[in-house]
């Protein structure tokens, strides 16, 4: 029985399909990102191409991160985002996320579409920020139109809520392209769940 080359490996089904840069392999320009331990399948696969790492992470943190838009809604649009663009790791990365972030259990499935959202969003607000998401993220303007309707926010929310959808549509693609493997406190943290 020979032994399986990287490429075999990369291509086995269940793995992902990049290398992702440990500690040990990193380049000098992206070791800081590894001092703390694993930074993360994005940062560890990002880490191939380390002039990226620099102007990407910034970016991410920037959108994704803390801001005058609540966490409570920011994780409802990224979260209901990932489920219907069926981002698999991002699902269950974020699944865990809106769960700290105060979102029950019962909001999480709905947004994971295991359940209807009107029942689990009675707010007229949150359905309409639910209908926006699935509106940016399919892209189709027949729905946009009436999505922006719904929305009783201002232009400056609706920007950066917008670039919140675009953005994880961005990182739904590379993480499903790649094959990023979900964490294995976040598989654990998903069972005890039971998601």
């Amino acid at each position: 029985m020979s032994e399986m080359t990287e490429r075999e490996i990369l291509r086995a089904p269940g793995g992902p399909r990049v290398r992702l840069i440990d500690a040990d392999s990193a380049p000098l320009l992206v070791r800081d990102h590894f001092a703390g331990g694993d930074p993360g399948p994005i940062v560890a696969s990002l880490a191939q191409v380390p002039e990226l790492v620099g102007p990407t992470l910034p970016f991410l943190g920037t959108v994704l991160g803390p801001s005058w838009i609540p966490m409570r809604e920011k994780e409802i649009v990224i979260l209901r985002t990932s489920a219907v663009m069926g981002c698999r790791y991002c699902t269950d990365t974020h699944t865990v996320v809106a769960l700290d972030s105060g979102l029950s259990h019962t909001e999480v499935r709905a947004l994971r579409g295991d359940l209807p959202a009107a029942a689990a969003f009675p707010d007229v607000d949150d359905r309409a920020l639910i209908a926006w998401c699935d509106a940016v993220a399919f892209g189709v303007e027949a729905d946009i139109r009436p999505a922006r309707a719904a929305l009783t926010i201002d232009d400056a929310r609706v920007v950066e809520l917008t670039l919140l959808v675009a953005t994880t549509v961005m990182l739904n693609r590379y993480a499903t392209a790649l094959a990023l493997p979900t964490s294995p406190d976040v598989r654990d943290r998903l069972l005890q769940e039971a998601l």
